[in-house]
């Protein structure tokens, strides 16, 4: 107990410990800096000084970051998320707030654009560019991830934080080389700003390749519906729709659609019947994408009390542990 006791004594305040590490990284030292902020955290940590260890790792973890470190910086994030697990803090709003301000320092590089692929040297820069985007991807995916795991355990909504959820969804879709539109919609349908997916969609719809368009609206309404928020699926349809006028983006006219128009119709009354009908009679636009017969099994439970004869089973479950990570 004593030495316990000594052990909280000795140690500097966090204060002191991060400005002598700063000083480290201003020379240009980064890897030194690292193992500093990992071993003094390490010690706050041991002597449960939790929140001196999480000033210090959020400290570092903008620092490194600000410089470019971007291994380092989420490493240190990641540390963060752990010291928050360890000192059992609670989900709170300040909390997320120091998340949002590690988050904002990974970089929002574009990849280049315009080059001559059949030049060296720009075939080069192309693979270099797309190998920093992964790592920030990856960096800042883990980061938050785990922050979602910790904002499950302390207090969120089972789903996790609505806002870390968020930030993890416009991250992919504007730094990913190579956007997956499923992992963006999962962690935007847990999120709580309709309006911002909408947006999302709209820019994707101006890029993408043919015949997505319409898939991305449905699967994203679908999504919504498979967690039993209708509210939030018909924000979303009603603002891409508002939104395509003013982009001059082509809203798609296709069965799918209509059947995504006829769907959030049907959810808002006792209509079983009906779900059925639009199931068999949409089924070609339906088989497009596999896992939409799961999402719409899903939404009969949670709207109409079906019930699946192996629930998360087949290609929801396997994309539902895909994404949580």
């Amino acid at each position: 107990m004593f030495r316990e006791r000594a052990k909280r004594v000795l140690l500097s305040s966090a204060k002191e410990t991060t400005e002598k590490i700063k000083k480290v990284v201003d020379e240009g030292n980064y890897y030194g800096a690292q193992q500093m902020y990992k071993s003094f955290s390490a010690r706050y940590t041991g002597a449960e000084r939790y929140l001196d260890a999480l000033n210090i790792l959020q400290s570092g973890a903008c620092l490194q970051l600000e410089n470019g470190q971007v291994t380092c910086g989420a490493e240190l994030a990641v540390l963060f998320v752990e010291a928050l697990v360890k000192g059992k803090f609670p989900y709170d709003d300040d909390i997320v707030d120091r998340i949002r301000k590690i988050y904002k320092k990974f970089p929002r590089i574009p990849v280049p654009q315009h080059l001559d692929l059949a030049d060296d040297d720009d075939m080069q820069r192309l693979q270099e560019a797309l190998g920093a985007a992964k790592t920030r991807v990856d960096g800042c995916s883990t980061f938050l991830k785990a922050a979602t795991r910790w904002s499950i355990e302390f207090g969120a909504h089972r789903n996790g934080s609505p806002e870390l959820h968020d930030m993890l969804a416009e991250y992919i879709y504007s730094e990913s080389p190579e956007v997956d539109m499923t992992r963006v919609s999962y962690h935007f349908v847990r999120g709580k700003n309709p309006k911002k997916f909408a947006s999302t969609l709209v820019n994707f719809m101006g890029k993408c390749y043919p015949g997505e368009d319409d898939l991305a609206i449905a699967r994203a309404v679908l999504m919504y519906l498979s967690l039993g928020n209708l509210r939030d699926a018909n924000t979303l349809l009603d603002e891409v729709k508002k939104q395509v006028q003013s982009r001059e983006v082509e809203f798609p006219r296709t069965e799918l659609m209509q059947l995504t128009n006829y769907l959030l119709q049907t959810l808002q009354r006792d209509a079983l019947p009906l779900f059925n009908m639009l199931r068999q009679r949409y089924k070609s636009s339906i088989d497009k994408e596999p896992v939409f017969n799961e999402f719409l099994d899903e939404i009969a439970e949670k709207f109409y009390g079906v019930q699946r004869r192996n629930p998360m089973q087949g290609m929801f479950g396997d994309i539902f542990k895909m994404m949580a990570g």
